[in-house]
């Protein structure tokens, strides 16, 4: 289930809208102009992800009653998905201009990427290991399963783009320690 605070979304939704606009500033096409703007396109999409929808047909199905009047033009699942193919480049460069607009921008390690290393499956195992003091237990998302054992993390450094190289953490954690 969505949580979804009306007023607080609706002004945040309005907020990336903003964003979007005036960093895409005047469309670049001829013609007639699309029903869906781009700036209203990448706002969607954003929004989406950023609720964590991952299906398309209910996201399009939530934003009218939960966004009355934000989008005067909802496209069908079909023509959304068209266009959000056709955009994506533009996306991936909104999605840069959004992030770089936060705190965590300037934060110098970002975790790129962690996989679960499973290092025991029952409990006689658990026990008698010699990590029994440093492994834990953890779930893994990816593969719908609880491990015991450790996380290994990549990280990278945005300033420079340099890899420190992977670093291991219990598997409960979830920064790189």
């Amino acid at each position: 289930m969505i949580r979804f605070d009306a007023d607080v979304n609706h002004s945040c939704f309005g907020a990336l809208y903003v964003k979007i606009d005036d960093w895409l500033g005047r469309p670049r096409r001829t013609g007639r102009p699309p029903r869906l703007s781009d700036a209203e396109l990448l706002t969607l999409a954003v929004a989406q992800v950023l609720l964590g929808v991952r299906s398309e047909a209910r996201w399009l199905r939530f934003v009218p009653g939960h966004l009355p009047g934000a989008f005067p033009y909802l496209p069908g699942q079909s023509g959304y998905n068209k266009r959000l193919r056709a955009a994506v480049p533009l996306l991936k460069r909104a999605i840069r201009v959004v992030a770089a607009d936060t705190d965590l921008w300037d934060n110098t390690t970002w975790v790129v990427d962690s996989t679960p290393v499973e290092c025991g499956r029952s409990r006689p195992t658990v026990k008698r290991s010699d990590l029994a003091g440093w492994a834990g237990y953890g779930y893994c998302a990816s593969h719908s399963r609880f491990f015991w054992g450790l996380r290994l993390h990549l990280a990278t450094e945005t300033p420079t783009g340099d890899t420190p190289g992977p670093d291991v953490t219990p598997s409960a954690s979830h920064g790189v320690g």
